[in-house]
């Protein structure tokens, strides 16, 4: 036992970067492997067993992954991250869509129960195509009662005990978020806040094994992404559908990743149509709540045979308010605006319980002095901003917000992988540009604070930014001047000291 955790020692695989954690990562992987129950833990003894004597540490980790449902996920969330090793990302990535390990006829006796005897005896099974964290995928083919022609799709299986599996995992991952809380105090480490980011994972990776729910979240997806049919597909759901099943249309194609084929310009075009459809769309809703796929991974996000993003696996999502969104928009403006006390209120507003003010204010001021005079303040700013105030201030978001964060971050990375030098902000800035247009004409005839419109402000607030922007944008030209002159002095002194 000793000797297979010490082989499982991941410290050396976290970035440069963040390496006063690495003895807190150790430390934390082994507390969640030395709670499992020992039937668990000879299982995934005897899995690293069978791997070669001169197995590294990536593969020894990725062959974990596999029989850890939770940590399989986590580490699919990961895959993408451009800080991680290239050699750890290309192994995790093999989480995105594995090779099936469960057999057919592991899985057949659920299938037949679940569809009941008539059902069963009407589809033909053939031998799954992928397995996911919670579940097995297989295609199946159907004889149509009123013509001669097979109807095929998939189903989406549960595993065997897999249940039992997760519950036993979501139970120690609510002690290991107060372990790490304990350990980072031990280890003089910022406090990182895990509990309450730990347990909105929980609370999600518990849905994605109803999965009726995901068939609702199905239907849903498909309303709102209704008008842009000719270039998202979403799987239209089979009446073979229970709440151990998922049944739906089998879509072919390739993962979004997989574009060596491609032009550069077909690749642009790529990661244009994914920001705009996975961030763009929900972020403009102007529903009351809009949903947004919280499990966007590249495993997740195939290019049809027809050229259609088709975006699958539905069982983890999110949903954003509209009072969320505006704050969200008033941040933007706030630093487009260079305005320290816009920017603290919109945090403050965003906050499940009143933060401190003061450091909130600090938080904002160190925000606004990362921004160019001259350019526009983006996503990466933004996630960096509400970082710094969960981290440094103590602001407790809402779990659906946090999910909304790692999503664009899930999302960077894909993007990255479609097109290296992609500009990811840029396109989210012309697709904002674009919904503004189409509101233009409705503007005319709306109040002056409404901010019933996709984009999420009022034209108050675009008065607001034309007034503020000149004096606004000559005080950031003056502070951003006098941190370079700074900058140079502390250079030439500290010139002037060496021998």
């Amino acid at each position: 036992m000793h000797a297979f955790l010490n082989n499982l020692d991941i410290s050396p695989l976290v970035p440069e970067e963040y390496a006063p954690y690495r003895s807190l990562v150790a430390e934390t992987l082994l507390f969640f492997l030395g709670r499992l129950s020992p039937a668990r833990l000879v299982e995934i003894i005897a899995a690293q067993n069978r791997l070669p004597d001169n197995a590294g540490i990536i593969q020894r980790l990725s062959t974990l992954l596999h029989f850890c449902p939770t940590l399989h996920k986590l580490g699919q969330l990961l895959a993408r991250n451009q800080q991680l090793a290239p050699a750890l990302r290309k192994q995790l990535q093999k989480l995105e869509s594995m090779e099936p390990m469960v057999p057919l006829f592991a899985i057949t006796p659920t299938i037949r129960r679940e569809l009941g005897k008539d059902k069963f005896a009407g589809i033909r099974l053939e031998k799954p195509l992928a397995e996911a964290s919670v579940a097995v995928v297989l295609p199946f083919f159907s004889r149509s009662e009123n013509t001669s022609e097979n109807r095929g799709g998939v189903l989406k299986v549960l595993k065997p005990g897999i249940e039992e599996r997760l519950e036993e995992e979501l139970a120690i991952w609510a002690t290991v978020s107060v372990f790490i809380d304990e350990r980072c105090e031990a280890l003089n480490l910022a406090s990182l806040h895990y509990a309450e980011v730990l347990e909105a994972v929980r609370e999600l990776l518990f849905n994605e094994v109803k999965l009726d729910r995901e068939q609702q979240n199905l239907a849903e997806a498909a309303q709102l992404y209704r008008n842009r049919a000719s270039a998202v597909q979403i799987p239209y759901l089979l009446p073979f559908s229970t709440p151990r099943i998922t049944a739906m249309e089998r879509i072919t194609g390739n993962k979004v990743t997989e574009v060596q084929r491609l032009s550069e310009k077909a690749r642009r075009d790529l990661a244009t149509m994914v920001i705009d459809t996975l961030i763009t769309c929900p972020a403009c809703s102007n529903d009351g709540f809009s949903l947004f796929h919280a499990d966007p991974h590249a495993g997740n996000l195939f290019v049809t045979d027809e050229g259609r993003l088709a975006i699958l696996d539905w069982s983890l999502v999110g949903r954003l308010g509209k009072r969320e969104r505006e704050l969200l928009v008033q941040l933007f403006l706030g630093a487009m605006m260079f305005s320290v006390s816009r920017i603290t209120h919109a945090i403050e507003g965003l906050a499940c319980s009143q933060p401190d003010h003061n450091l909130v204010r600090k938080i904002s001021e160190k925000g606004l002095r990362r921004l160019h005079p001259i350019k526009f303040p983006g996503f990466s700013w933004l996630v960096k901003l509400l970082d710094d105030a969960k981290l440094l201030a103590e602001v407790r978001f809402p779990s659906d917000l946090l999910l909304f964060r790692k999503s664009i971050l899930t999302l960077e990375g894909v993007v990255a992988d479609i097109c290296s030098d992609y500009r990811f902000d840029k396109t989210l800035f012309m697709s904002a540009t674009h919904q503004f247009r189409q509101e233009l004409l409705a503007r005319t005839l709306s109040s002056p604070i409404s901010r019933d419109f996709g984009t999420h402000v009022s034209n108050l607030d675009l008065l607001n930014l034309y007034l503020s922007l000149p004096m606004g944008l000559g005080r950031r030209c003056v502070d951003f001047l006098g941190d370079n002159i700074k900058n140079k002095l502390s250079l030439m002194q500290k010139s002037d000291r060496a021998p």
